[in-house]
């Protein structure tokens, strides 16, 4: 299997995953998140698939998931909106882990890449799953302690990191 079909494979993975979780939860928040989640390994694996057909590939990294993951919490923090599943705790923890190891493999394709632009591609999503990451350890702050974590002063900084 080569190096596209690999990341393919994977970002399909991720997609069924999120897509998985948003059926597993009763919080719409946490359900757009997921979905947003979702559609950003779609996009990932369509970059993926143009790279494997040498087409000529630009990609545009989302810089406002952060932001909007950071309005939709405090749209649930208006309404007060703490419904959660504890149990699925340890998905989320298993998401993160998929994301950090995801966010290591296209940082270490982004060394062996000699082509520039293909090179940036990786970087870019490797700073995407790391967006990833601070999301999954946001949502696992939250599912853990709802009330308490919409409460925290620290989450307002969501978009800064």
């Amino acid at each position: 299997m080569d190096i596209y079909e690999f990341a393919m494979q994977m970002e399909k993975d991720g997609r069924e995953f999120y897509l998985d979780l948003t059926k597993k939860t009763s919080n719409s928040g946490l359900k757009n998140i997921l979905t947003m989640m979702a559609d950003a390994e779609s996009k990932h694996y369509n970059v993926f698939l143009s790279m494997k057909r040498n087409d000529k590939t630009q990609y545009t990294a989302d810089t406002e998931i952060l932001t909007k993951v950071k309005n939709i919490f405090i749209k649930m923090k208006e309404k007060k909106e703490f419904n959660v599943d504890v149990s699925q705790i340890e998905l989320y923890k298993e998401a993160l882990e998929i994301e950090k190891k995801n966010q290591n493999f296209y940082l270490e394709k982004a060394d062996e890449e000699k082509d520039k632009s293909r090179k940036e591609i990786f970087l870019k999503i490797a700073d995407e799953e790391k967006s990833h990451c601070v999301l999954l350890e946001n949502i696992i702050g939250f599912v853990s302690q709802p009330d308490n974590w919409l409460e925290n002063p620290e989450w307002y900084h969501l978009d800064e990191n």
